[in-house]
């Protein structure tokens, strides 16, 4: 009998001392980034993620566990992402994954969590392959995705009447990505347009006169343009030296994220229709709020970033709260059809494609004195910018 007992009671030690995270009294985040190459959007996106822990363990933790999150950047590789990655779920033993700024880094971290079986939320990339194409089970995306953010501009650019565009945008998954989705819109929407160029220089090296010259030498009546960054900037510089833009319309993805907009001050240019975050004119309660913590804690107003990372960490707080769990299969159940209120509202993960309903602001850009604003913009339900369920069985492969 005494040797049942000190078997039972040696099985007992073993199972609290390999116990995960949530049996210890926290809850561990693994969050994977670049932040050295992408300051601008995660300087503040990791700000909004703290202010949500802090949030979340003032109010008791989840379940009486405290979050903790734990970093790593990635140095804007796939490689150094998908190690990181494994050293977060080895050697830190954390709960789960979120995540990934550039989309070539969000396919690597989704197919890590496929591989291994383990929950990843992709906070922020925004190709289409993270849902459809590579979509998989164990990966759930929060921002709304190219696909989403170009048909939300495509009837604004219908609007415009405009026969013959160009395309400027990054040479890799996410402007790749966003250019063909335009296309594919835009054409289905008005049969008669042409585009009569392409310019998609390597992300981060952007030679903007060529670039620049290349556009104004194929008289193009309209631009439709997925730079950003210093891109961006160089981009615009060039563009209103050498007139680019007077007399011609320009459509911008994520131009009137201040992330982007502040940046180009008085070279900001007039009337471009963008996605972006007006986050001094939004009034809504829950944004209201956000507002308020978010400048009471860092004394500085809010980006898009901080958005994002603030919504990451909520959506995992209320999957883990509805599974009751960090197992990964429990998560997976939990989020299908998840539903939370963020800074932008209500947001549902989709149980199609494990896609976010987050929407986006779509305005028109002004040069205030100096400074680059958005007006006329109105907020678009991400969940009214998708593909019908049919076309989604068919993008996505069987889980």
């Amino acid at each position: 009998m005494k040797r049942v007992l000190l078997a039972a009671a040696l099985l007992s030690l073993a199972a609290v001392s390999s116990a995960p995270a949530l049996a210890q009294g926290v809850i561990k985040i693994g969050e994977v980034n670049s932040y050295k190459v992408q300051p601008a959007f995660l300087e503040p996106y990791k700000k909004g993620m703290e202010l949500a822990v802090e949030e979340i363990n003032a109010a008791g933790g989840l379940n009486g566990k405290k979050l903790v999150l734990i970093t790593r950047d990635d140095n804007g590789a796939p490689g150094d992402a998908v190690r990181a990655a494994e050293e977060l779920v080895s050697r830190e033993q954390v709960d789960v994954l979120t995540g990934g700024f550039l989309s070539n880094i969000g396919l690597a971290l989704a197919d890590f969590a496929k591989q291994k079986k383990f929950f990843y939320l992709a906070s922020e990339p925004l190709t289409d392959k993270i849902v459809w194409g590579s979509g998989n089970k164990y990966t759930f995306r929060l921002r709304p995705s190219t696909y989403m953010q170009s048909a939300m501009l495509v009837p604004e650019a219908v609007k415009l009447k405009k026969k013959r565009w160009a395309v400027v945008y990054p040479n890799y998954e996410y402007g790749q990505s966003a250019v063909a989705t335009f296309k594919a819109l835009l054409k289905a929407a008005q049969p008669d347009v042409e585009f009569v160029a392409e310019q998609a220089p390597p992300l981060g090296k952007l030679d903007a006169g060529s670039v620049v010259q290349a556009l104004a030498d194929a008289k193009p009546d309209a631009i439709f343009n997925v730079l950003f960054g210093a891109d961006l900037s160089k981009f615009v510089r060039e563009g209103n030296t050498r007139g680019l833009f007077q007399g011609r319309e320009v459509v911008s993805m994520l131009t009137g994220e201040p992330e982007y907009l502040d940046p180009l001050k008085d070279e900001t240019p007039n009337g471009w229709v963008v996605t972006g975050y007006p986050w001094y004119g939004i009034q809504t309660p829950e944004h209201k709020a956000f507002f308020l913590a978010y400048h009471g804690k860092f004394k500085d107003y809010p980006r898009l970033g901080s958005v994002v990372g603030y919504a990451a960490i909520k959506s995992l707080a209320a999957g883990i709260l509805k599974a009751k769990s960090t197992e990964t299969e429990k998560l997976v159940v939990a989020f299908k059809g998840l539903e939370l209120m963020t800074p932008f509202g209500k947001t549902v993960y989709r149980t199609q494609d494990n896609q976010s309903t987050m929407g986006a602001y779509v305005g028109k850009t002004k040069n205030d004195k100096g400074k680059g604003t958005m007006v006329d913009y109105v907020y678009l339900d991400g969940a009214k910018y998708q593909p019908s369920d049919a076309e989604v069985k068919k993008l996505r492969p069987a889980d």
